[in-house]
């Protein structure tokens, strides 16, 4: 049985497709989250995702939180 927000067009599930995709595991993948660019890094058996804030600072995300927070292989327009 469906419900309204399933079969609504104007609900955001409808509008914006959710990312369920994990992020690549390759050491200098370049993937965009929030219209910023985030760059796989990995030393010593541990990966990171690094990019920089609103500030221009230093982030580090997991690959976790680049699914939770919906990421691409392009940069949205």
């Amino acid at each position: 049985m469906k419900t309204d927000e399933q079969t609504d067009p104007a609900s955001p599930q409808a509008t914006a497709p959710a990312n369920t995709e994990l992020p690549p595991t390759a050491p200098c993948t370049v993937v965009w989250c929030g219209g910023r660019p985030y760059v796989l890094e990995s030393s010593a058996g541990h990966t990171r995702w690094m990019g920089t804030d609103h500030r221009g600072r230093p982030v580090a995300l997991t690959s976790a939180d680049l699914q939770r927070r919906g990421w691409t292989h392009t940069r949205a327009s």
